[in-house]
């Protein structure tokens, strides 16, 4: 299906690594200019080379998304750049384990900025961009904020505030034609969950544990397959797809599932 991106200018924060970038190497095959927005240059230029090599085009910011200030810079530095923004995937974070017993005011807070304050940040500075070129949101989300994980109180939180704001903004830019939705994550196979998994005492039976509550095929899902979801949310081929939370998760959330 040709999903009508090229050349489409569309950032993807937390772009060089994991989900990120499985995201900019499926925009880049489909002829998008991804730009990575992330705080280490040396993974954002390692990212873009791989794109590159494959014939696709990007570009990346320098940016600490938990500094507001950067959030502004790294948005400025785009529209300098290319003068539009046709889409934007609010991507970057991690599931750092502020619990309730475990956490403080000031790690609950960092955590907060870490996954949810720069996802609006960012949005903000962007959308007067996306107004003119109807762009479209994408953010990504975890089951977390749905089922719970246990000892992750700021990230699940976080998540909840994503999927508020991806209802939310649905609502106050139907005016605009900025559609804007989310793609839930579950389990899904990454370097950070790898090193997660392996902070367990027996890090491949608390593995086989996980995988044998998926549902689908009793396996994790790819990044490549949310980054593929997340190409089609971008383009027009979901022209009347707006507010809507999709779970690509191999039916983790919504079929039975035993707590761990």
């Amino acid at each position: 299906m040709e999903l009508g991106l090229t050349d489409k200018i569309i950032i993807v924060t937390g772009g060089a690594k994991g989900i990120g970038a499985a995201i900019t190497t499926v925009l880049a095959q489909e002829g998008a200019f991804p730009v990575i927005i992330g705080r280490s240059e040396q993974d954002n230029k390692e990212q873009l080379s791989y794109i590159e090599q494959a014939g696709g085009k990007g570009w990346q910011v320098v940016a600490e998304l938990t500094d507001p200030e950067a959030c502004s810079r790294s948005v400025k530095e785009v529209t300098e750049r290319f003068g539009r923004i046709d889409g934007l995937v609010n991507n970057a974070g991690i599931n750092d384990g502020v619990g309730l017993a475990s956490g403080s005011y000031e790690k609950f807070m960092q955590s907060l900025h870490a996954n949810l304050v720069h996802y609006y940040l960012v949005a903000h500075y962007a959308l007067p961009w996306l107004k003119t070129s109807k762009g479209s949101i994408v953010n990504i989300s975890s089951k977390t904020a749905e089922t719970g994980q246990g000892g992750t109180s700021a990230y699940a939180a976080a998540n909840g505030g994503r999927n508020a704001l991806t209802r939310e903004w649905a609502v106050e830019l139907l005016p605009y034609s900025i559609r804007v939705n989310a793609i839930v994550v579950s389990e899904a196979w990454t370097d950070l969950y790898q090193s997660w998994i392996s902070t367990f005492p027996d890090p491949q039976t608390k593995l086989a544990g996980i995988v044998a509550r998926i549902p689908l095929e009793k396996r994790m899902t790819t990044p490549l397959e949310i980054a593929h979801t997340a190409a089609f949310l971008l383009s027009d081929r979901s022209s009347h797809t707006t507010g809507q939370l999709v779970h690509v998760d191999g039916g983790y959330v919504h079929l039975d599932r035993a707590i761990p």
